[in-house]
């Protein structure tokens, strides 16, 4: 690396933040590494609190300006940086890759469409977002959405660039500026995508990018006094602290903190699809949040479904992310790997069996885990209870409908739920009861993001998507005038 750059496979990328339109370098850095090979990607700026305060100083700054720019404008804008994301979508997809694990053929075929996609929706949304005027006694009310000022985005790991733009596309279509803080361990896409907006013609200081720890730059920033709106995806614990800064000045927050989902299957589902459904949630190595971990089956199809689904888990590839081979990558970091290990091996040690998997794949060597299956767990056991993060599921069994849902609904989250059955009226019932923020019935990740997303319990606080993003993103204003009064110009 030189002059601040680092080149990922053929891709130059930026390692400094990016604040006001400027690219800025600290007087620390920490060490990026690939999950995929172990290699050092670069040396990235290591921020605190005074690039926070340069960063939402420039925010704040440019926030009259973005927030005075008309609706039409803003929607090309961000059309403008659809169509760069586009362009660039193979760079985008490879520096990913090398940087958090995920499979290569996700991001071209998945990751970067979606991207595309969020900064579109959210353009033509602005475009669209409107309400009926309404009287009363005959008062006209008229409600609006007023841009908030500066937001601070923190985005995780496991879908950097998706989930940045998820956060960015309708803070920025609301007429907010930005403070982005990427997640340490795959920080290199949010630098890239500063560069696609800035060639978009989005203005300096809309969209500011600060890199470094939690403690040290997101901490800053969620406790600026100078920040309106916190967007945050990640775990429960950062949550709580982010929560408790944002509320020594009532900053509303929208936290979306992963889960602990259930997939149920009935004894009347097509079974081939329940085991298609629980292969899908080894997805990204078992890194989604909304990835139903907890598989509970009806005990009269509990054998079968189990073989089936142990078959089909032994053939999952393990291997290299590049290859279009594979279907299940790395885990993004040592210490994910320890973690997800230390789960199961307590789970095992509890008196858990491994049906498939149960550690570390060490002929794949590097962060690979095999994908696990586990049985005979307990349902208040530490292996049913909490997010593991990675490629392991749970197998339970019940008797009765009230007892899967009781099961599905019995831990501290409430983010999703798969159910599969052949029963429209059970499908009725039983997602009637179950305490989740999104419900698959018969099949799994299916988003329109017209939808409601976020989570019940400690999955979250809020909801985005839709006009939900403009209600968090803006203040949302009703005006009442009188219909007498006026004075005539004519």
């Amino acid at each position: 690396m030189t002059d601040h750059q680092t080149t990922v496979a053929g891709v130059r990328v930026d390692t400094r933040h990016s604040i006001g339109g400027r690219r800025v370098a600290s007087a620390r850095t920490f060490t990026d590494v690939s999950p995929v090979d172990g290699s050092e990607l670069g040396e990235i700026a290591r921020g605190g609190a005074a690039e926070v305060d340069a960063a939402v100083t420039a925010a704040r700054e440019a926030f009259p300006g973005w927030a005075a720019t008309s609706r039409a404008q803003r929607a090309r804008v961000l059309h403008a940086v659809a169509d760069g994301v586009e362009r660039r979508s193979e760079e985008l997809a490879v520096v990913e890759t090398w940087d958090n694990g995920a499979l290569l053929r996700s991001h071209r075929k998945g990751v970067l469409p979606r991207v595309a996609q969020n900064f579109r929706f959210f353009a033509d949304r602005l475009l669209a977002l409107d309400h009926e005027d309404f009287t009363t006694r005959g008062h006209r009310n008229h409600v609006s959405w007023d841009p908030a000022g500066p937001c601070a985005l923190i985005t995780p790991w496991n879908a950097p660039l998706m989930l940045a733009s998820w956060k960015v596309a309708p803070a920025l279509a609301a007429g907010n500026t930005v403070v982005l803080k990427p997640a340490e361990w795959s920080p290199l896409t949010a630098s890239l995508l500063v560069d696609v907006a800035a060639a978009a013609g989005l203005p300096p200081g809309v969209l500011n990018v600060v890199q470094g720890y939690g403690a040290e730059a997101g901490a800053a920033l969620v406790a600026h006094p100078d920040v309106r709106r916190i967007s945050f995806t990640g775990s429960v614990p950062t949550a709580l602290t982010i929560a408790a800064a944002a509320s020594q000045r009532l900053t509303p927050v929208s936290l979306e903190l992963g889960g602990k989902s259930p997939l149920l299957v009935f004894a009347d589902a097509d079974l081939d699809l329940a085991v298609d459904l629980a292969v899908e949630q080894y997805d990204n190595a078992g890194q989604v949040c909304l990835a139903a971990t907890r598989v509970l089956v009806e005990e009269p199809v509990a054998d079968a479904f189990t073989c089936r689904l142990a078959e089909r888990i032994r053939r999952l590839r393990q291997g290299d992310p590049r290859d279009e081979d594979t279907d299940i990558g790395p885990n993004v970091h040592q210490r994910q790997l320890a973690r997800i290990d230390g789960y199961v091996q307590r789970a095992l040690a509890a008196g858990a069996r491994a049906v498939v998997g149960g550690g570390p794949n060490t002929e794949a060597g590097g962060l690979h885990y095999r994908p696990t299956l586990l049985t005979d767990v307990a349902q208040d056991s530490e292996i049913v209870q909490e997010e593991v993060f990675g490629p392991v599921l749970t197998l339970q069994t019940f008797r009765t409908e009230a007892e899967a849902v009781a099961l599905a609904n019995d831990t501290r989250f409430g983010l999703a739920a798969v159910l599969a059955t052949a029963d429209r009226e059970r499908a009725d019932r039983v997602t009637a009861r179950l305490v989740a923020g999104t419900v698959w019935v018969n099949c799994f990740y299916v988003r329109d993001l017209r939808a409601p997303f976020g989570g019940s319990r400690l999955s979250g606080v809020g909801r985005e998507g839709g006009d939900w993003s403009f209600d968090f993103f803006c203040d949302v204003k009703n005006t009442v005038t009188a219909p007498e009064g006026w004075r005539d110009h004519g």
